[in-house]
């Protein structure tokens, strides 16, 4: 009779450790699931799951005049001053245009040439479409790249990103079992071809693509956290 108290305990530990180790595997698998961009991160759920009624995003920048590029011949260093706050600094991409505008203060100071992804009309939606995303995202951190000159990294996939890649499986545009995606950044060219700049040719698969001369300017003037807001 003694015994059955310590056969009770010891099976309520057993239970214990089974649950421990069912929430460890389940927090493990979770995890790899939102590496492999086929969840999205916890945090960012409450503003996912607005799957309709949802309010969209308004525009960030000012437009400028169709077929224009604002000051290219001229430096960054000659259009703003020198104790510039890297704080006002902000950028539209405008992917109908293949122009890349530079704005302080929402002003606009420099535009550059720009292409895209290879599948260049439309939204990103999920991996492998080979478009690039449009919508409001901020810079995520900035690093030199080996073939690219700059990667100018991008906070692609946002709440946003995850809201509309729910919804295109919802109304079926996506199966299911294709991942968000993700590693969206702004960056130059292999040595030798800013030629597929000038003329247009969408090569990436997905990033916006820049002169390698533009992505090291580019690169000086902004920071993370800076927005850029790439329209259709």
């Amino acid at each position: 009779m003694k015994q059955e108290p310590l056969k009770i305990i010891s099976l309520h530990r057993q239970q214990i450790i089974i649950i421990i180790l069912l929430l460890i595997s389940g927090s493990l698998f979770y995890l790899l699931l939102v590496r492999l961009g086929f969840v999205a991160p916890i945090q960012e759920i409450p503003q996912i799951l607005c799957l309709k009624n949802c309010q969209s995003e308004q525009n960030f920048h000012p437009n400028l005049p169709r077929n224009q590029l604002l000051n290219y011949d001229k430096s960054l260093e000659q259009l703003i001053n020198k104790n510039y706050n890297k704080n006002k600094i902000s950028i539209l991409i405008e992917k109908s245009q293949h122009r890349l505008t530079l704005y302080y203060d929402l002003k606009p100071v420099k535009s550059y040439p720009v292409v895209f992804g290879s599948n260049s009309v439309g939204d990103k939606y999920g991996e492998g479409d080979r478009r690039t995303p449009e919508g409001i995202l901020k810079v995520r951190d900035l690093y030199p790249h080996p073939q690219w000159s700059k990667f100018i990294w991008l906070d692609y996939p946002n709440s946003q990103s995850w809201r509309k890649h729910l919804q295109a499986k919802v109304d079926g545009k996506l199966a299911w079992y294709i991942p968000i995606g993700g590693q969206v950044g702004i960056h130059g060219v292999p040595v030798g071809t800013d030629k597929m700049i000038s003329d247009r040719y969408n090569w990436t698969l997905g990033c916006p693509s820049l002169k390698n001369q533009d992505v090291d300017e580019l690169y000086q003037w902004i920071d993370k956290g800076t927005v850029v807001e790439i329209l259709p």
